[in-house]
């Protein structure tokens, strides 16, 4: 009310719910699992856990910054509107339109991936089961690429039917998800370590922790700095009860401790089960022979039995159906907010809310935009596998920015805020941006040497032109709707003000 909006959505989430919510999009023991194969290729076990522990360190001060400006700005869309805060009112709305294109377009780009990633996952059940494709099972061969876009475009109508529940519902699915994802990390951190010990054996401390291997081509250096692409890509997305806060009781409390806690579980959790799976993979020349999309479905039924292995992917492939789904819930309240803000074409559309408080036509837009993400599937998994590092590259770029904004523009802003970072704040700020920057050239980096037009990471083209069409959304739309709806100057109030000392 005080920004200029009206109350729209259905305030019925609880503290339980928003912590549940950034779990159920990070999901990074799924995460963990499908992209481990980037880090062993990228610095080998040696370089995965201790640039996971540098990461984990940033996401905790990253997230710690948006605290503290989630607290005092809790509403729909967070990241844009926070990086409109900090830019100040020159720069605010231009600010604005750039980064909520970069977060929307991140966001869609991973419900696809989402999609397709945990088809490919339980579609490599088939290797198990010595399953004859023709073709073979390769990302060379068109009828297993149709095969594949078939699954994920029919998983994403799934994962979307589950969304069109009645609003007073979503909390008990945030929890479902969550509860399914703590169920498969304790069953991958127990289980699979006494499976391994009792077939082809676990790996000794030396092998699991301390070898390195170089199967990007890179220098040695920089095949090192490569291993920030699986670590960034796990601990991404935890800022979803940011873009939830409108719907929760409590917002200015409850979203920012739920962005702070869930990116502290996310980071510890995905460090741990990290090197439990470096402990429990057999020799990574074993690893990348085995002859599966997913390597680690083979691994499962070779540590566990056909059978057992196959309860450990389904497990997984549940909880990531209802992942999907509050990723899909998320997104839907970005796409929400940035209508409501007129900073997309047919915005009066977009941003219509249904009578119990549920932005269905967002919802639906996600669906249309991801469902059309998945079809290039069928020309080229390269072009496809491209979106993943664009859609990190894009968050990475908000978090950073937000940061640098923080520090050279806005250091003593939001006073509201009941999450002040005090006289370490500009510190923290520095920090963030540093690595955040480490992170975006990490993502857009070729990933494979020598570079071919086959091997091209589009992260960086793909964020490139996501950057242009903010820029001219920014010059085309009229602005009238962005400064009655929502008042600038409101958010700089005491911008000016020295922040007070806090415990």
């Amino acid at each position: 009310e005080r920004l200029g909006y009206k109350q729209q959505l259905r305030r019925s989430l609880g503290a339980i719910d928003s912590f549940a919510s950034s779990i159920a999009c990070t999901n990074f023991i799924g995460s963990t699992r499908v992209l481990l194969y980037l880090g062993l290729l990228a610095g080998g076990p040696l370089a995965m856990w201790t640039s996971f522990i540098i990461n984990v360190v940033s996401v905790c001060i990253t997230s710690a910054i948006l605290s503290e400006i989630c607290s005092a700005l809790p509403i729909s869309g967070s990241l844009y509107n926070w990086a409109a805060a900090a830019a100040g009112p020159k720069y605010g709305r231009f600010v604005g339109f750039v980064v909520a294109w970069w977060v929307a377009a991140a966001w869609v780009s991973f419900v696809a991936l989402l999609c397709e990633g945990i088809v490919v996952w339980v579609l490599s059940l088939c290797n198990v089961f010595n399953v004859d494709f023709p073709g073979g099972i390769t990302s060379g061969n068109i009828k297993w690429r149709t095969l594949v876009w078939a699954a994920s475009e029919g998983f994403l109508v799934l994962a979307t039917a589950v969304t069109y529940l009645p609003s007073r519902l979503h909390g008990v699915i945030f929890r479902i998800a969550a509860g399914l994802i703590t169920l498969d990390f304790f069953l991958c951190i127990i289980w699979l370590p006494i499976g391994a010990s009792r077939t082809y054996g676990l790996r000794s401390g030396r092998e699991a922790l301390l070898t390195t291997y170089n199967g990007t081509g890179a220098p040695a250096g920089w095949n090192w700095m490569l291993s920030f692409l699986f670590t960034s890509s796990v601990l991404t997305g935890f800022d979803a009860p940011g873009h939830l806060a409108e719907e929760t009781k409590k917002a200015g409390t409850v979203a920012p401790r739920s962005i702070f806690r869930a990116a502290v579980v996310t980071g510890v959790g995905g460090l741990l089960t990290t090197v439990v799976l470096l402990f429990c993979m057999p020799d990574i020349t074993a690893l990348f022979a085995l002859n599966a999309p997913q390597p680690f479905v083979l691994v499962y039924a070779m540590a566990l039995g056909r059978g057992g292995g196959t309860f450990m992917t389904l497990v997984a492939t549940i909880a990531g159906l209802f992942s999907t789904s509050v990723m899909i819930l998320t997104a839907s309240r970005i796409i929400f907010a940035i209508a409501r803000d007129g900073a997309l074409p047919l915005s009066d559309w977009f941003a219509k809310v249904s009578p119990d408080g549920l932005p269905r036509n967002a919802i639906t837009a996600i669906f249309i935009l991801s469902a059309i993400l998945l079809c290039t599937i069928l020309p080229s998994m390269v072009a496809f596998t491209s979106i993943l590092s664009a859609g990190t590259v894009q968050l990475m770029a908000a978090y950073g920015l937000i940061a640098l904004l923080r520090l050279t523009v806005t250091p003593n802003a939001f006073q509201d805020s009941k999450f002040h970072l005090g006289r370490a704040r500009k510190l923290m700020y520095a920090v963030s941006v540093v690595m955040n920057a480490i992170f975006f050239a990490v993502l857009v980096s070729p990933f494979t040497f020598p570079v071919t037009a086959a091997t091209l990471n589009f992260g960086g083209v793909l964020f490139a032109v996501i950057t242009i069409i903010g820029i001219l959304c920014y010059l085309i739309l009229p602005d009238e709707k962005w400064l009655s709806n929502r008042n600038l100057q409101v958010m700089y109030q005491g911008a000016n003000e020295p922040i007070p000392e806090y415990q």
